[in-house]
């Protein structure tokens, strides 16, 4: 570590080998708290390069549990969080609607970071277990159309770093890794991004990981489609900015996707979403997002066709039984 140290201390960055090296180094618990937080704070202060996260990231799927999946065309929508915006859960509650609309669904997540309530709030609030037991996590995905993947079950080199990024109690470079290692490397993904330079970040790491991906960030700072602005979406082909309006849905409030001020309050919110009993624009949030990531599955398909096929699966009911169906098999 001392060399890396010296050698960022000159200004240098470092090789996608390096980064690698070192979280296998941090798994076997070869450097002190101090030094981990030094090359944290080293990178932290002159901004993350595309290798050097592509390095975290193949340490901490190397050294972590890698479910293959390899015969289903999956998707997964998660954002990178930190955006302080306190959104009740978007991108969860858009993977129901996805999986209600007939495709395959393998969602990633955690607990809060940033917000009220995290993925794995609002499941473990609905009683779900989790697992990583193939044979469970392929049944929910056969049965319900969507699997999830709770992170600390999967990413175990996480946890060595754990306690040097609480006591830092500030962003670091490992709050950009949690959507770039789903176990399953899913061949699709939507992930949200809280600025224009993480936009542009992960659009770089996904052109060298080479999978199919979308990643969008809303012009006002959410890490998903908010509707409380526009948004700029960049693909494998193509990058464009829509408004709401050009999607066939009205601007929102921030008022009106607030998560509440408990975790007990945004699942309230998921569940009227998935049981029509939500306002409209709680209801649009969630076709918005659902709609592109259908759209990266289907990408011939206009934005306005795959907002008709969100909305359908939501107003249907085949989203909310899909979500009864995924409890049933997961609680």
């Amino acid at each position: 570590m001392k060399k890396y140290l010296l050698k960022m201390i000159d200004g240098a960055t470092l090789t996608r080998e390096e980064t690698h090296d070192i979280m296998i180094g941090i798994t076997k618990e070869a450097y002190n708290e101090c030094q981990i937080a030094a090359m944290l704070m080293a990178i932290q202060s002159r901004g993350v390069t595309v290798d050097e996260i592509l390095g975290f990231r193949d340490g901490l799927l190397e050294t972590g549990k890698y479910i293959n999946l390899e015969d289903y065309n999956t998707l997964d929508i998660v954002g990178t969080g930190g955006d302080g915006k306190n959104s009740f859960n978007i991108s969860t509650c858009s993977c129901f609607v996805v999986a209600g609309a007939g495709y395959k669904v393998t969602k990633h997540g955690n607990g809060s970071s940033s917000s009220v309530s995290g993925a794995s709030n609002v499941l473990q609030l609905h009683g779900v277990k989790f697992t990583d037991d193939e044979k469970i996590l392929r049944k929910s995905l056969d049965e319900a159309g969507i699997c999830y993947f709770h992170a600390p079950l999967f990413a175990y080199g996480m946890k060595y770093v754990g306690p040097t990024r609480k006591g830092l109690s500030i962003p670091t470079c490992f709050n950009l890794l949690g959507p770039l290692v789903n176990p399953c490397h899913p061949k699709n993904s939507l992930h949200g991004t809280a600025n224009q330079s993480q936009l542009r970040l992960y659009t770089s790491i996904h052109q060298k990981i080479g999978d199919n991906y979308g990643v969008i960030t809303s012009y006002d700072g959410y890490d998903e489609i908010s509707l409380t602005s526009g948004f700029k979406i960049t693909c494998r082909n193509f990058e464009k900015v829509y408004t709401p309006l050009e999607m066939g849905l009205g601007y929102v409030k921030p008022d009106d996707i607030y998560g509440g001020d408990t975790p007990e309050d945004a699942m309230k919110i998921f569940d009227s979403v998935l049981d029509g009993t939500a306002s409209q624009a709680q209801r649009n949030v969630i076709i918005a997002n659902a709609a592109c990531g259908i759209g990266i599955i289907e990408p011939n398909k206009p934005i306005q066709e795959t907002v008709e096929i969100a909305r359908e699966s939501l107003e249907s009911g085949k989203a909310l039984a899909c979500f009864k169906k995924f409890l049933e098999i997961n609680s």
